[in-house]
């Protein structure tokens, strides 16, 4: 081993180990990965951050901003609105979502396919009666398995693309042939027996048995007369309330009209009613501060059958109209991460309340302005209907209660399909480059206002972007250095004698245990210049090799920190770190099992 090679695998395995510790970003660990091998002189200065400039990281954001066109467009709610017509039998509504997603998923981000189509399935498991953990779960594994069927339905393939020696590159539909038949393979073991897997989890759907039950607290506050607060504002009354309020204003009555979230600059009045969610010990601080007086206590414990139905009332009234209330789960990339309600003030900047917190299924009782958004939260927003799932989006979460799907205009939804399809044929029938095509098409996008300049920007995953044009050249030093043949020479030693069969399962297999630790697209990176070194030795195909590293990556089953996917349906299913195994494993078997035939036969 040479002084270089050490260096590059030293390197190597701080990152993987900082990948696995997951306390730094996946981007920043790729920066550093990046600047270690500037340092040590492994990379000319020059082309330091060529990765930037890679085909396959403009394909990516190409294929970002072509996705939210689609999304606006309202192609994709076209596809999945009759999800709602296939009943409530478990098998079929597994069947139709993991096809819906998997469809999505070979033409758009998976996790944005995922993304739309978790609040049809949390939909779908309350109208049955069951638990979005018996949908949720197969939903997500659906868009990883649909991801494998085009060049442009997950950055692996975009990657594993740049690698293929020789002039021509994979094209669009090339990954299809092993591609559709690992998805559809899955899909049919998804939906015969493998969502039988899956944990139970909060089975009781009953309305009172919600993971969030609004209303249990609900509490009219009268602003009595003489009071200093009558010509203040709310802002005022809140603010002089104490530090450790924990109580949220829902609406405003005066004179007999409900104003639902009403500013927080809006000047009170004598006898004015404010509706407010509170626990009973918040709820008498607030009181003892401010000098409001009681209107009327609803406390779910002790309330009347007549005042519990006067409570669902008041819900429904919360829903209803220009303001509602929805469920919300934060992303790992949300700003809300790390940070809490009161320092963030939500209510002014963006016009939401926060009115619950959920984490690991149950919802949390410590007062709501010092609990710190962990990603995978739930929470219980109120706020304005026509911006709600865009301010949800700006503050990276998404939303998981049912809406009305975005089927815009016949206009946009054809003017959006039929730019995706002009950007398709003009890559299948080899007039334009992938990158080329697919930039002009997100351009158009734009163009045509299907999605405007800041949305565009706000599409593309930077964090992927980063991630990606610093690890190509990591990727590229290994390669340089020796080190991917030097490694490819010890697992022949090992393999010494294998048939090609063998050394394909030995590289998927390594690359989906890998690709279950660490990012997908890093874990594609890194074992491709291995995998060409050992196809070299062995005088295999290198395109065999390559195949097996793109479906190894793409397929992360075992654990809910090897995709996003994974990760955003980890508090909405209720799941734990363990639960994933249960289906992912004879998933994960049965991929190889039908991968690797396929390989052969079309690659090998």
């Amino acid at each position: 081993m040479t002084t270089e090679q050490g260096v590059v695998f030293a390197v190597l395995a701080a990152t993987l180990a900082l990948f696995i510790w997951n306390r730094l970003r996946f981007d920043v660990v790729a920066m550093l990965a990046l600047l270690s091998i500037a340092i040590a002189g492994l990379v000319p200065t020059d082309e330091l951050f060529s990765g930037f400039g890679h085909p396959a990281v403009v394909t990516v954001a190409a294929v970002l901003v072509i996705s939210q066109g689609l999304v606006n467009g309202g192609v994709v709610d076209n596809i999945a609105r009759f999800l709602g017509r296939v009943g409530h039998r478990p098998t079929l509504q597994v069947l139709t979502l993991t096809a819906v997603v998997a469809l999505c998923s070979g033409f758009i981000n998976n996790v944005g396919a995922l993304a739309l189509l978790m609040p049809v399935a949390v939909w779908m498991s309350r109208e049955a009666g069951r638990s979005p953990s018996l949908l949720l779960m197969p939903l997500a594994f659906g868009s990883l398995l649909g991801g494998t069927m085009t060049l442009i339905g997950t950055p692996p393939n975009i990657i594993i693309a740049s690698y293929r020696e020789g002039t021509e590159a994979f094209g669009l539909f090339d990954f299809a042939p092993v591609g559709a038949a690992i998805t559809f393979a899955g899909i049919a073991f998804i939906a015969l027996a493998g969502w039988r897997l899956t944990p139970r989890r909060g089975d009781d759907s009953g309305d009172d048995d919600k993971l969030f039950s609004v209303g249990d607290y609900l509490t009219e506050l009268k602003i009595p007369e003489g009071s200093p607060h009558a010509g203040a504002t709310l802002h005022n009354l809140l603010a002089e309330s104490g530090e450790d309020r924990d109580v949220v204003v829902l609406a405003l009555i005066r004179d007999d009209k409900r104003q639902l979230a009403p500013s927080t600059y809006k000047v009170l009045q004598e006898n004015d009613l404010l509706l407010v969610e509170s626990d009973t010990e918040s709820l008498q601080a607030f009181l003892d501060n401010t000098g409001l007086e009681l209107g009327s206590q609803d406390d779910a414990d002790t309330e009347s059958e007549e005042d519990k139905a006067a409570r669902k009332s008041r819900k429904k009234e919360l829903n209803e109209g220009e303001v509602q209330l929805t469920e919300a789960v934060i992303t790992p990339e949300s700003s809300l991460v790390g940070q809490t309600a009161n320092r963030l003030n939500l209510r002014e900047r963006n016009g939401l309340n926060i009115v619950a917190v959920a984490r690991q299924g149950h919802r949390l009782k410590r007062r709501l302005g010092d609990i710190r958004f962990n990603a995978g939260d739930i929470l219980l927003v109120q706020g304005f209907e026509d911006t709600l799932t865009s301010t949800l989006s700006d503050i990276g979460c998404l939303p998981l209660a049912e809406r009305g799907l975005r089927l815009g205009s016949s206009r946009k939804t054809l003017l959006a399909s039929g730019i995706f399809i002009i950007s398709i044929v003009a890559i299948v029938s080899g007039w334009l480059s992938a990158p080329v095509a697919l930039v002009s098409g997100a351009v158009a996008m734009v163009l045509t206002k299907l999605i405007d300049a800041p949305g565009a920007y706000r599409a593309i995953d930077w964090s992927v972007i980063v991630l990606l044009a610093a690890m190509i050249p990591v990727g590229q030093a290994l390669e340089t250095t020796g080190g991917a043949e030097l490694i490819a020479g010890q697992m022949l030693a090992i393999g010494d004698g294998l048939a090609p069969s063998a050394v394909l399962v030995m590289v998927l297999v390594g690359t989906m245990l890998l690709s279950n630790v660490v990012n997908n697209a890093a874990a594609a990176i890194l074992v491709a210049p291995i995998a060409l070194s050992l196809s070299a030795e062995l005088g295999m195909a290198s395109d065999a090799v390559l195949m097996a590293v793109a479906v190894g990556a793409s397929c992360a089953f075992l654990t809910p920190i090897g995709h996003q996917s994974n990760a955003l349906v980890m508090e909405p299913g209720g799941y734990q770190f363990g639960d994933y195994w249960r289906l992912g494993l004879p998933l994960s078997i049965l991929v190889t099992a039908v991968a690797v035939p396929m390989i052969l036969l079309v690659w090998g």
